[in-house]
């Protein structure tokens, strides 16, 4: 193989991970407490984008080392709170909710990450809302 075309495989690979890789992505989120009489809009990050995953059909002849899944999880996360307004007295106005810092392909790890991906209902029903970035 000519040195371009190695060159030009390497660019492709390149901006492959680039386009697709795993990195911190801005997310909104709405906390609301039903004994509360607002709700709060949540600016945070997470982590999200397309890691490399392969399940080879092989795997019976090939052995494990043919399977490989990876997924877009927390490498470094920090958590935050932030209190929900109009609540009463008797009620923790507190939400703690994480922001991702570094993000990296690996295998899911079921003690520290979620590893089912599940629909969002997204829906904006809040009564009042207040703003916190």
């Amino acid at each position: 193989m000519g040195g371009s075309m190695v060159l030009q495989v390497l660019l492709v690979s390149l901006a492959a991970g680039v386009l697709l890789g795993c990195s911190l992505k801005n997310f909104t989120l709405h906390v609301e407490k039903q004994e509360c009489t607002h709700c709060l809009t949540i600016n945070t990050t997470v982590c999200s984008g397309m890691c490399f995953t392969q399940d080879s059909n092989l795997q019976g002849v090939a052995g494990r080392k043919f399977r490989v899944q990876r997924g877009c999880v927390y490498q470094s996360v920090a958590y935050r709170s932030a209190e929900v307004p109009g609540c009463p007295a008797h009620i923790d106005p507190l939400y703690i909710y994480p922001v991702a810092q570094r993000c990296r392909c690996s295998k899911c790890n079921t003690v520290t990450n979620e590893c089912v991906q599940t629909p969002l209902q997204l829906h904006d029903s809040c009564r009042s809302k207040q703003q916190l970035q």
